[in-house]
Parts: structure tokens; C-alpha cells; sequence
């Protein structure tokens, strides 16, 4: 009976001691969670941003509580609603608002807007997301902002 017991102990810690390396190891893990973060554009197209304006930087912004996204194209503001599917890297952009000001950077502006609407998917990396259509090259990626 001892024997049994002895056993059953040394399974018990075990256990225990995998589910406290599981627990540390998750911890450990970089954050996919993308929602409440500011997005600020580094590279659309494959290529780094350049603007004329540099105080006016594309960025976005999703809210989970309203579904909605919020953001700046560098001369116009932009919102909409948006899908976001976490567990499997998933997300659509709904066509939303924007202002209609013209500026210098109107180009990269479009660009920005458009790699919004086209994006499907995502990954992260970092500090870093890529806005993605299908498996293709990114569309635009992004670095978080504090």
C-alpha cells in the first residue's frame, strides 16, 4: 500500500511541477492581442514610408468595445467597424469614413487606406504588425506605439 501511495505521490508532482512550466512558458509569450494598441505605419508595399509631413504619420487604432477602428491617414481622419477573428489571425476592414483635406502625403494616404480595406489577415511579430492579403507579401506593416 505504501507503494501505491509513493507512486501516486511522485505522479501528483509531476503534475504539478508541468503545469507550473506550462503557466511560465505562456506567460513568457509575446501578446497576438492587437485591439487597444496604436498602430503607427513603417512600410507599405515593401517599402519603407517616406513623408513629406513627418508629423503626420499614418496610424490606427482598434476598439474592441464598439468594433469600430479609429486612426489617421496622415492628412485625414479614418474610422469604420472592423472583424477580428484573434484565434486564427483573421481580420476585415469594413469601408468607413474618412475627412476629404488634401495635403502633401495624400499618396501615402491612399496607399494606407487601401492596404486597410485589402488586408484579410495578420501576423505579429514583436512589436510589429503585417497587415496581409491571403499569403501574398504584407500590405503594410506597422510598429506599436507606447
Amino acid at each position: 500500500m505504501k507503494n501505491v501511495f509513493s507512486h501516486l505521490s511522485v505522479l501528483l508532482l509531476g503534475i504539478a511541477l508541468t503545469s507550473c512550466i506550462s503557466r511560465t512558458a505562456s506567460s513568457a509569450q509575446p501578446s497576438n492581442d492587437i485591439t487597444g494598441k496604436t498602430w503607427k505605419l513603417t512600410e507599405i508595399n515593401g517599402k519603407p514610408v517616406v513623408l513629406v509631413n513627418a508629423d503626420s504619420n499614418p496610424y490606427f487604432k482598434l476598439n474592441m468595445p464598439d468594433m469600430r477602428y479609429e486612426g489617421n491617414g496622415g492628412c485625414n481622419g479614418v474610422s469604420g467597424t472592423f472583424e477580428l477573428k484573434p484565434d486564427v489571425m483573421r481580420i476585415k476592414f469594413n469601408q468607413g469614413m474618412s475627412t476629404m483635406i488634401a495635403c502633401e502625403d495624400l499618396a501615402t494616404e491612399q496607399l494606407f487606406t487601401k492596404a486597410l480595406l485589402a488586408a484579410d489577415n495578420y501576423t505579429v511579430n514583436g512589436d510589429t504588425l503585417s497587415l496581409n492579403k491571403a499569403k501574398m507579401a504584407p500590405l503594410a506593416k506597422f510598429v506599436r506605439q507606447q
